[in-house]
């Protein structure tokens, strides 16, 4: 059947996948793009597909509610997959005020425009569906009761071999209260609340996926995996927030693509979905990989990198622990990760240091002040390890 789509945040991380995914899978789709090209959006994420004939690139602001309710109606929209948002955590302390016109006030937008469009059509909401993309950062933080670890009570294709282990007993369900501690989760929980609102009020057929951190190829080096990798590249210190014992799951950005598509086409209406990599790891374990991994693909002796890690003041609200059980989406829709977490990181790295120049682009200009304003004020001597 012939659906025009729109992917919101269609340029950036995430977004770029599932883009990609949908225009090469679904060639009867009218895969429309639809993103702002902030900071982290790059169409240059996208020039493998930029010439389908069933892709469209709109640069558009979210928050613009008449442009939006005029693509509506331009494209015939049947679908809304919203990705776009600001997502950093660090750049919604500093800017609150962004966080919340964009992630909220631009999802509204987006609600309103699709409610309008689709309340006039005869099917009215009848084959339509709005699919938002949301955080797990929205449930809050776990503790830790088990810093030591124990045997995690699930298992899939993606854990790791080492029978990967978790620290606590308690996990984000889709049952779990929102208690959002950052403006970043703020945000997000405020733009979710209102999808499920207008389900509720206007029968609107909306889906919510909290998700929990991605990891890949075409991710802007702000994120801890990416910036890492080219600060070892460039012999550049290795910021980790406190002592590196914060814990969250680690999903690879493909296979979260994959869950999207499958949800937006199976999942059931005024459902939410978890979608986790069943893999929690603390940040400075992940680190040690991520050296490993980096410096045995450049080709240097073991351990010539972990002299770059540099612990520095940790920010403030800094969640402990995030840990999401992803079993509805598994038991219900039959989707897990594909890859274990040492298999997405051994991906992950050899598609940085095979597209140098996209990382240099992307690490010039602006990006340098950004680096340099959060992180050369906090760095303090401590031991490295």
């Amino acid at each position: 059947m012939k659906k025009s789509i729109i992917i919101t945040g269609g340029a950036g991380f995430i977004g770029s996948h599932v883009v990609r995914l949908f225009v090469n899978k679904y060639a009867n789709y009218n895969i429309i793009n639809v993103d702002k090209l902030t900071y982290a959006g790059n169409l240059k994420n996208l020039t493998d597909i930029e010439n389908k004939s069933n892709y469209t690139f709109v640069k558009a602001d979210i928050c613009d509610y008449e442009t939006m309710s005029n693509l509506m109606k331009l494209y015939a929209v049947d679908g809304i997959i919203h990705l776009a948002a600001e997502s950093h955590v660090d750049r919604s302390i500093k800017d609150p005020f962004t966080f919340a016109q964009t992630n909220v006030m631009g999802t509204l937008s987006l609600l309103q425009a699709a409610k309008v469009y689709w309340e006039l059509l005869p099917e009215k909401y009848d084959g339509k569906r709005f699919y938002h993309i949301s955080t797990d950062e929205v449930y809050g933080a776990l503790e830790m009761t088990h810093p030591e670890g124990i045997v995690a009570p699930f298992s899939t294709k993606a854990s790791s071999k080492k029978n990967h282990e978790v620290y606590g007993e308690i996990f984000f369900t889709e049952q779990t209260k929102y208690n959002p501690h950052s403006p970043y989760s703020a945000s997000k929980a405020s733009s979710d609340h209102f999808v499920r609102a207008y389900h509720d009020t206007y029968g609107m057929p909306t889906i919510v996926t909290n998700c929990s951190n991605n990891y890949g190829p075409y991710q802007f080096p702000e994120k801890l995996i990416p910036l890492f990798i080219n600060n070892i590249r460039h012999r550049k210190a290795l910021p980790v927030y406190g002592k590196g014992e914060n814990v969250r799951d680690w999903l690879y950005v493909e296979d979260h693509a994959r869950a999207i598509d499958m949800i937006f086409h199976e999942g059931k209406i005024a459902e939410t979905y978890n979608i986790g990599g069943f893999n929690e790891w603390k940040n400075i374990d992940l680190i040690h990989v991520l050296i490993k991994t980096v410096d045995r693909l450049l080709g240097n002796p073991e351990g010539t990198s972990l002299d770059l890690i540099t612990y520095v003041a940790d920010r403030a609200g800094h969640d402990l622990r995030y840990a999401i059980d992803s079993r509805k989406l598994q038991q219900e829709l039959g989707w897990e990760p594909s890859l274990q977490f040492e298999e997405g990181i051994e991906k992950t790295v050899r598609w940085y240091l095979d597209n140098q120049e996209w990382l240099d682009n992307i690490t010039s200009g602006d990006y340098l002040s950004y680096y340099e304003e959060m992180y050369s004020n906090k760095s303090r001597e401590f031991n490295t390890l």
